[in-house]
């Protein structure tokens, strides 16, 4: 079986890789691969099409191949809260949090990613056309095969993008080198950024009504890797030895013991009210959806198990 990920070399699914890595889809019964698709858009048309059967990534995802949550259900949450950065060049004198002083500028972002970007500028009253700020694709990354923090790093340091939107070892790899400096961190600034999407383990419902029993294998080895990594962070690092370049590898640890707080596979209702209220305002979801209709809660007593 296929689990895939818009990024690999990155923080934001580690529970997912971590599973794997770990042997715990394995002692589920699970033969699984991880595969890096990118951009999460294209990865979500992967697991409707039937060439995953698994997706970890953004939540809101599947509404770009399941119109209205028809077909798609999330399993669990990987983490809590929205996830990305917002990096800027070291010199631009922007104050933390201050997203009404940006204005000409280029931010590289993924495709289904940027609608977050979009949105927190949006409820922060900023109107991006008039501050002549252009939300992109960071050159580089029309492969279905790239890492996008990383590579978000490297065109900033190279002066290829003024900032970008991206994960947090994108982030932090941009930060050590000196390129970039922090001026959103969207999971700790609290809302509204914090309530826009979150990180989720998915499928489809045809998986779900053909084999229950792997859909609840998937979410239990999550879960069991959830509270490893919380226990001890340091097993992060030989994942990050055999799957990442060596800088990432030597990041990966401080990263998940960072984020090791908000590993819980719970998904709250009011966590889908804010993820669907963005994708309304992004005009990625056209009606109201209940709550069971977007997460399988069959398997809800999994979460704490």
């Amino acid at each position: 079986m296929r689990i895939g990920l818009p990024d690999l070399v990155s923080n934001s699914y580690f529970p997912a890789i971590a599973a794997v890595e770990l042997g715990y889809m394995k002692d589920e019964g699970l033969d699984m691969e991880l595969e890096l698709l990118f951009p999460v858009t294209d990865a979500a048309h992967a697991l409707r099409d039937g060439r995953l059967d698994f997706l970890a990534g953004a939540a809101h995802a599947p509404l770009v191949a399941f119109p209205d949550w028809q077909g798609a259900k999330l399993l669990g949450a990987l983490s809590h809260n929205m996830y990305w950065f917002l990096v800027v060049r070291t010199d631009l004198d922007v104050a933390y949090g201050d997203l009404a002083a940006l204005h000409d500028l280029y931010i590289g972002a993924a495709p289904g990613v940027d609608l977050g970007l979009r949105d927190l500028f949006r409820q922060h009253g900023v109107d991006i056309d008039a501050k002549n700020i252009r939300i992109a694709p960071v050159p580089g990354t029309d492969s279905p095969s790239v890492s996008f923090g990383v590579t978000a790093a490297e065109a900033l340091a190279a002066g290829r993008i003024d900032a970008f939107w991206a994960n947090g070892m994108g982030t932090q790899v941009a930060v050590e080198r000196g390129a970039g400096k922090v001026i959103v961190d969207a999971r700790r600034d609290g809302e509204p950024g914090s309530a826009i999407t979150f990180s989720a383990l998915m499928t489809t419902e045809a998986l779900i009504e053909r084999e229950p029993e792997t859909a609840a294998a998937a979410l239990r080895a999550l879960v069991r890797a959830q509270k490893a990594l919380t226990a001890d962070p340091s097993l992060a690092t030989g994942i990050g030895e055999k799957l990442f370049p060596p800088m990432e590898a030597t990041l990966i640890a401080q990263l998940v013991e960072r984020d090791a707080p908000f590993y819980d596979a719970t998904i709250s209702e009011a966590a889908v009210a804010g993820m669907n209220d963005f994708a309304r305002r992004s005009d990625l979801l056209h009606s109201e959806v209940e709550y069971d209709r977007v997460v399988a809660t069959q398997f809800s007593s999994l979460w704490n198990a």
